[in-house]
């Protein structure tokens, strides 16, 4: 090689590493924002809402509220959460996406040191809706930051990371939970509250920078029509919603008290369904990036809904294993297909794409706090029958597909 051969190569390894560095500073900046993400949905979702689930036994026990309000109170969250779901993008454009999502980090983390006494019903119902608020915007604004600086093929599984938090947040939950009941309910909620602490700690400085523009004009919202196929996807996610809260509510007290099989039996299933919760949503975003996200949302509800009506063909350890570990698995994963979904059904319209996302949230949140409050009503009204829930919530996850296959038959004879 002559020496201006040489001079030449050396002169675009120059030019090109500057770009390969830049490429790998920013796929690194990516997955600190997912873990960012992670840590948000691990507090707002995986502990201010579903560690409550294996505290439902312990605060009947305690005597500090009766087996119908404590099903009630669970409510509250899910009613919280589609308040917060609805104000989001509001509260994003007032105050800046990344600011919102640290203020309902400490918020989540203030309610759990709020609720380790029992000051009345109201009291702790408005602490419970504050902690499904929480959750609500944390939802809608979450993926929204991140998902931007993200590339196209990555989304699925940078999105399952983010959402993952709400697995790990069961998980957390249903492993700490039994243990630190060992040193009393009061002490179970401080525990919470430091973790909570702790993890919005380590995510305070890992956001974008430039997560402030989340919302749109008003005007341009209103000028978008949604397609037929956008809003059969908001319905078809509202359903799903319906299906998961047999399990999400119901699942600990349905083994130890429906089978009496005690607390510890519940937690353990939990777990498990924690556990499923965790790996779901990254192994349904690797499909959908890999399978594309239609095909794998429909696969997802045909799965889903023998999942969810396993327990009324069986209460055998194995079939309520497999339940718990699949529907656990769906509860966050279901979330990266259709945010997929979004994506491939309105393509290159970044704001458009919030705007549905936040709309699907707030069908999702309004579907689930309609069928919890209806669920705790049938329970009451059927003497605890724990087994015509998720009878009920298997076939919203089956007319979920359901419109789904009609949609495809419609579209293809057009």
């Amino acid at each position: 090689m002559t020496k201006a051969n040489m001079k030449q190569h050396m002169e675009t390894r120059l030019r090109q590493q500057p770009g390969l560095d830049r490429q790998q500073t920013s796929s690194q900046q990516a997955w600190r924002y997912a873990v960012a993400g992670l840590s948000a949905s691990l507090v707002g979702l995986g502990l201010a809402r579903f560690s409550y689930t294996p505290l439902i036994p312990a605060l009947i026990a305690a005597k500090w509220f009766s087996a119908s309000d404590v099903v009630y109170l669970g409510a509250a969250n899910l009613s919280g959460y589609l308040a917060g779901a609805l104000v989001a993008r509001a509260v994003a454009t007032r105050i800046g996406a990344v600011r919102a999502l640290r203020t309902m980090m400490l918020l989540a983390t203030l309610s759990f040191f709020a609720s380790s006494a029992p000051v009345s019903f109201t009291w702790f119902f408005a602490w419970r809706f504050l902690s499904g608020f929480t959750g609500g915007i944390i939802m809608v604004l979450a993926a929204s930051v991140i998902l931007p600086h993200t590339s196209a093929a990555r989304r699925g599984i940078v999105g399952g990371v983010i959402f993952a938090g709400v697995g790990l947040g069961v998980a957390a939950s249903g492993t700490l939970v039994p243990l630190l009941l060992q040193q009393g309910l009061q002490q179970s909620w401080y525990g919470l509250g430091v973790l909570s602490a702790a993890l919005t700690l380590a995510s305070w400085w890992n956001w974008p920078a430039d997560g402030k523009t989340v919302a749109p004009p008003s005007h341009q919202a209103k000028h978008h029509h949604a397609s037929p196929a956008v809003r059969a996807l908001l319905v078809q996610y509202g359903l799903n919603a319906v299906a998961l809260v047999p399990h999400m509510v119901f699942i600990v007290d349905f083994v130890a008290r429906g089978l009496g099989q005690g607390i510890a039996a519940g937690s353990r299933y939990w777990v498990l369904y924690g556990l499923g919760a965790i790996v779901g949503p990254l192994v349904t975003g690797h499909l959908g990036d890999r399978s594309g996200f239609g095909p794998a949302l429909r696969a997802a509800f045909l799965i889903e809904a023998a999942a969810v009506l396993l327990p009324t063909v069986s209460t055998t350890p194995l079939s309520l294993i497999v339940s718990s570990v699949v529907v656990g698995g769906f509860t966050p994963g279901i979330v990266p297909l259709v945010l997929g979904r979004i994506h491939e059904l309105v393509p290159d319209a970044i704001e458009q794409q919030r705007a549905t996302w936040s709309h699907a949230t707030t069908s999702f949140a309004l579907f689930q706090a309609a069928a919890a409050y209806g669920f705790s009503w049938i329970y009451a009204q059927t003497g605890g029958d724990y087994l015509v829930l998720f009878a009920l919530g298997g076939g919203a996850v089956i007319l979920a597909l359901a419109i789904d296959l009609g949609l495809a038959l419609t579209t293809r004879k057009a």
